[in-house]
C-alpha cells in the first residue's frame, strides 16, 4: 500500500478508536503504521507518539464541548503520565524495538483480557 494511503488509513483508525473509547488510539497507530507504512521500524513508536497528541486534544475538545471535564479527578493520573513520559522519552530509545513490541503486545493482551472478564 501507499504510505499516503497506509498513513491516512492508520490516521482514521487510530482517531476513531480514541474517540470512542477515550483512549488506545495509540495501541492501534503502532501495529499499523509497520504494517501499512514503509516507516522505519525504529521509528513507529515516535511517529505514533507524535500522533497521537494532536488526537487526544481533538477528543478531548469533543468531549469538552459535551461533558464537564474531572480536572480535579484527572490531576494525579496527568502528572504520573508526565513523569512516565519524561522517563520513557529518556531510556526509551534504549530499548531494542522488538522488545517494545512485545511490551506493546502484552499491554493489548491485559487490557482486553481485563475488559473481556
Amino acid at each position: 500500500m501507499d504510505r499516503k494511503y497506509g498513513s491516512i488509513l492508520s490516521g482514521i483508525c487510530a482517531g476513531a478508536v480514541n474517540g470512542l473509547l477515550g483512549a488506545g488510539g495509540g495501541m492501534v497507530l503502532v501495529p499499523l503504521l509497520d504494517l501499512l507504512t514503509d516507516i522505519k521500524e525504529e521509528e513507529v513508536f515516535p511517529t505514533s507518539i507524535s500522533v497521537i497528541l494532536p488526537i487526544c486534544l481533538v477528543s478531548l475538545g469533543f468531549t469538552a464541548v459535551n461533558t464537564p471535564l474531572p480536572w480535579s479527578d484527572a490531576l494525579p493520573y496527568l502528572l504520573g503520565g508526565g513523569i512516565g513520559g519524561i522517563l520513557a522519552g529518556i531510556w526509551g530509545r534504549k530499548i531494542p524495538t522488538v522488545w517494545l513490541h512485545r511490551c506493546l503486545g502484552i499491554l493489548i493482551l491485559w487490557g482486553g483480557f481485563r475488559y473481556l472478564c
